[in-house]
């Protein structure tokens, strides 16, 4: 490996969610036995992030400095709009040459920004845009590499597990504009969904429209595939609304009115307040119970 240090690699991350989460089992799963923590969250022990270092065995680093403390990578997986926030709370306590990859959905103005802290401060700074859920490949997923340094780091890459990265752009900002662009679709499609299944099984009309998708989309199991995701909206609603404020002002900075991304932002901010309905046994199932949480019109045909 060519990061900081010598010997066994140390990986410290800055987030431990949902992403958080993969990449420690991965890791280990690796050999790789030397990994640190920091998450804000980390001070409510009924977080998400507590409750993922129990799971783990990971001792939660009191500091983002302490935790990246003579690391070979630090992985910053944080809601999008705290991304610039985690670099520059992190950049002090960098090893010289340290690599610095940073997943978050953040704008490419954030990703400059975020770039600029690490790179002041001795570390080599990476975007990576996860171009895909992180399962079923989990750490061999697609993840788009951007900025100077990602040729190098593609170079390691496996080693942490990453064999489905490819290096893009040197220019940072471009994987993000990538990634952002695509969750105008994806996060929209989401959106799209589930306000279009809310309303058609008040009418009694679901199967219908979901069947007709076909015509004119590949033929797919979309009642499975709406399922899927409208449970990621309500499951990650929040991350995915900050992620869509993102994608909003990136395609601003383009010249381009985002009217379907902010839209998106307010579908998915609404989605997040009933998560609570999960899991359900089947999409018909999702969505009524999400309909009786909102206290929408509760009488539809069977």
């Amino acid at each position: 490996m060519t990061g900081a240090g010598a010997g066994a690699p140390r990986v410290a991350l800055i987030g431990l969610g949902e992403v958080g989460r993969v990449f420690v089992e991965d890791l280990r799963a690796l050999g790789v036995t030397e990994i640190a923590a920091w998450d804000t969250a980390f001070g409510d022990d009924a977080s998400r992030a507590s409750a993922n270092a129990r799971a783990l065995g990971v001792t939660p680093a009191a500091s983002a400095v302490e935790a990246v403390a003579g690391a070979t990578l630090v992985v910053s997986a944080v809601t999008a709009m705290n991304s610039v926030a985690a670099a520059s709370s992190a950049a002090v306590g960098l090893a010289p040459g340290a690599w610095f990859v940073d997943l978050n959905s953040s704008s490419p103005g954030h990703k400059r920004e975020a770039g600029a802290a690490v790179e002041a401060s001795g570390g080599r700074y990476v975007e990576a845009a996860l171009m895909s859920p992180i399962e079923p490949r989990r750490l061999a997923s697609p993840f788009l590499l951007g900025g100077p340094h990602a040729a190098s780091f593609l170079v390691d890459a496996p080693s942490y597990g990453l064999v489905g990265a490819t290096a893009g752009s040197e220019e940072i900002g471009v994987a993000a504009a990538t990634k952002l662009c695509r969750s105008v679709v994806v996060k929209g499609l989401e959106a799209l969904l589930s306000e279009s299944l809310l309303a058609a099984r008040a009418y009694g009309v679901e199967r219908d429209v979901l069947d007709s998708l076909s015509n004119i989309l590949p033929e797919a199991d979309w009642d499975a595939i709406a399922g899927y995701f409208m449970s990621r909206s309500l499951q990650h609603g929040v991350r995915r609304a900050e992620e869509m404020e993102e994608a909003a002002a990136t395609v601003a900075d383009a010249g381009v009115t985002p009217w379907m991304a902010t839209a998106t932002v307010e579908r998915q901010r609404w989605a997040a307040r009933y998560g609570e309905v999960l899991p359900a046994s089947s999409t018909v199932g999702l969505v009524d119970a999400v309909r009786a949480a909102a206290g929408l019109d509760a009488e539809v045909d069977a």
